[in-house]
């Protein structure tokens, strides 16, 4: 098979999809890597590693779309690369296609097979290709709250940690999941007083017991959100449906019950945002102020760490590539049930049940396009 890494092109997005040991992976499997001139140089990764490793390096981005049977990402195709998706080919890569109908639409035009990371899912609901992107970005969400609450920036101009007679910021954290635990720890490392709020009780309880000491259970519902607002320094947003549209836990008209300067971290808005007022936003321009809530909903986080984040994502992602590329993609999803979680769309039909429903569309099950 030839495997496609094309350079990513969203802003300030510096990961790569392969680093030079998994081109060795792949050559000692018998496939053939391109790879776009410049791709890993975002993290690290010079061309010359790439050939080292066996890879051929292509200036032509179109291509390497053109020849290769399997294109790997990081972020969902944007506009300029839709024209590039080709019918049959796998895109293997995050999508959250339920916040983008444009992306969905393009993809189901053009026939390719998506199979998406963020939806491959073990028996024990656990989200394997999302696991370190979310830690990443869980501990990027208070590092970049506690910049932002500075007055300079728009914040209230709280030290996270406080100081000797002055006390800490408090942080609510919405979600009890990987990044919500993350964002957690980081917070109350830093010497805030952490709430996490999530609606399993079972999940609260483990966190009571694991936890430190500054770190607070609370179970979520709109009464108690809006009994922590006027309280708060920082609010991140935390909470995660698997493929489908994460619910508004802060509602427009909450706003106005928040103290001036008030800092929301959305890292759900890859899945359209928890937070009504989240609007995608980027590197170059991270934040706004509504009714003078200070909003930071940079849709890919992790990208301003791109050597950290691009180790941890090809560490899981490479042991599915390498069975994609082995097997073909239906043997690969046949044989394997968190990976067969992960394909969404097929041939120009929507297989995952949630990405159709967000913009009531028609879906097939899974099963229709294995034959």
């Amino acid at each position: 098979m030839i495997i496609g890494v094309p350079k990513e092109i969203k802003t300030h997005e510096n990961r790569v999809a392969i680093q030079p040991g998994g081109v060795m992976q792949m050559k000692r499997n018998g496939h053939d890597v391109l790879i776009q001139k410049g791709a890993g140089l975002g993290s690290g990764f010079s061309d010359q590693e790439y050939m080292n490793a066996g890879a051929t390096i292509l200036s032509d981005v179109d291509d390497l779309w053109k020849r290769a049977d399997m294109i790997m990402k990081v972020k969902e195709p944007i506009a300029e690369e839709y024209p590039r998706m080709k019918e049959g080919q796998v895109i293997f890569t995050y999508f959250h296609f339920a916040a983008d109908e444009a992306l969905t639409k393009a993809v189901v035009d053009s026939k390719c097979i998506a199979i998406a990371y963020e939806t491959v899912e073990k028996a024990d609901r656990s989200l394997p290709l999302l696991i370190p992107m979310s830690e990443v970005a869980g501990r990027m969400a208070s590092q970049e709250g506690a910049k932002y609450l500075e007055k300079s920036l728009g914040g209230r101009g709280v030290l996270m940690g406080g100081i000797p007679g002055v006390p800490p910021a408090n942080v609510l954290v919405l979600g009890g999941g990987i990044v919500g635990v993350n964002a957690a720890k980081i917070a109350a490392g830093m010497g805030a007083n952490t709430t996490i709020m999530d609606i399993s009780m079972p999940r609260l309880r483990y966190l009571d017991d694991v936890m430190p000491a500054n770190i607070t259970t609370m179970f979520s519902s709109e009464a108690h959100i809006r009994n922590m607002l006027p309280h708060v320094d920082l609010i991140i947003g935390a909470v995660l449906k698997p493929g489908a549209k994460a619910p508004h836990l802060i509602t427009r008209d909450m706003l106005k019950e928040m103290r001036p300067g008030t800092v929301l971290v959305d890292v759900a808005i890859d899945q359209g945002g928890c937070f009504e007022t989240a609007k995608p936003t980027t590197h170059d321009d991270p934040i706004y102020i509504i009714d003078d809530i200070v909003h930071y909903c940079v849709a890919n986080m992790p990208g301003a760490v791109p050597f950290t984040s691009t180790l941890g994502l090809t560490n899981v992602t490479l042991p599915y590539a390498v069975a994609l590329a082995n097997k073909g993609w239906k043997q690969a999803l046949k044989d394997d049930k968190e990976l067969l979680m992960g394909l969404n769309v097929a041939y120009g039909t929507i297989v995952y049940e949630d990405v159709a429903t967000a913009f009531g569309m028609d879906w097939e099950p899974v099963e229709t396009v294995l034959n």
